[in-house]
């Protein structure tokens, strides 16, 4: 398979001037990707099917005895953004659970949960915006998520009003290390004092679903912009290397058309979850 780049413009467009201030926040102050409550959440959504049950037992039986009620509300309501506002190219929430017992490590699973935190946070997809461009762009240490070059991507935020990025220096700070925190979860960030990240690796079912939400996402042309592999900041040299790991399971295949090789779902994306397997 041959990738085409014309070098141009980044993959993901910038997205300052596009946001308007009622759209950002700074949830990730308060709750990161937190994989095990969130996992908890996902298998009480499966279990019962309606997020009014879901909140009975989490707040009844679950955190009752772990922390405040005023701070498990907060942490139900951000994790629980993330699953309601999903859009339909990530996995429904119902299936998680299948997903996740799809997963080798706690890593696989982060790295799921995070395409559906930047899906739900227009301010952490932003940052994710601005260092993919960073990563196309061949930028010398492109993942440095150190407070100075994350202050100064926040910045650099617009909004579509014209107003600019706005908060108190302290809050700032803590929701720069919540990205950090989230990046040593999908493996960009080794250690607790690192801020220089490298290319994560991503597991089989990660990349399944990384996959099958570019294909979802970006149209005819998804293959030469695949968003979700683009989140993880994979690299295009490693595109193709990913495409061939992708078309040894079942759950994707090449094809021939029109000379080319194409890279499709075996069947409707995300028919590998029901199937039970990717192998």
């Amino acid at each position: 398979m041959t990738l085409i780049s014309d070098g141009g413009d980044a993959p993901l467009s910038s997205l300052s001037g596009q946001l308007s201030p009622d759209e950002v926040n700074m949830d990730l102050t308060m709750c990161g990707l937190l994989v095990d409550r969130a996992e908890e959440l996902a298998q009480l959504y499966a279990d019962k099917g309606n997020w009014n049950d879901v909140k009975e037992i989490w707040f009844d039986e679950r955190l009752s005895n772990r922390s405040t009620r005023g701070s498990s509300q907060k942490i139900y309501r951000v994790l629980t953004s993330r699953f309601k506002n999903a859009p339909t190219a990530l996995p429904n929430p119902s299936v998680l659970p299948q997903v996740f017992d799809q997963c080798d490590t706690s890593r696989d699973k982060a790295q799921i949960l995070y395409l559906y935190l930047v899906s739900d946070d227009s301010l952490v997809r932003y940052v994710v915006h601005e260092y993919s461009a960073r990563v196309a762009r061949g930028e010398p240490n492109p993942l440095d998520f150190s407070n100075e070059t994350l202050s100064t991507i926040l910045g650099n935020l617009t909004y579509s009003d014209g107003s600019s990025f706005d908060y108190a220096e302290s809050t700032t700070e803590r929701w720069c290390e919540g990205i950090r925190s989230v990046m040593r979860e999908i493996g960009v960030l080794e250690g607790q004092q690192a801020v220089e990240g490298e290319f994560p690796s991503v597991g089989t079912t990660p990349l399944l679903v990384a996959l099958d939400y570019s294909f979802e996402t970006g149209g005819e042309d998804w293959i030469t912009a695949p968003r979700g592999l683009l989140y993880l900041f994979q690299p295009e040299q490693r595109w193709e290397e990913l495409f061939d790991r992708a078309a040894t399971t079942t759950a994707w295949e090449y094809l021939e058309l029109h000379g080319d090789l194409d890279l499709r779902p075996s069947e409707e994306t995300y028919s590998w979850v029901q199937d039970g397997g990717d192998s």
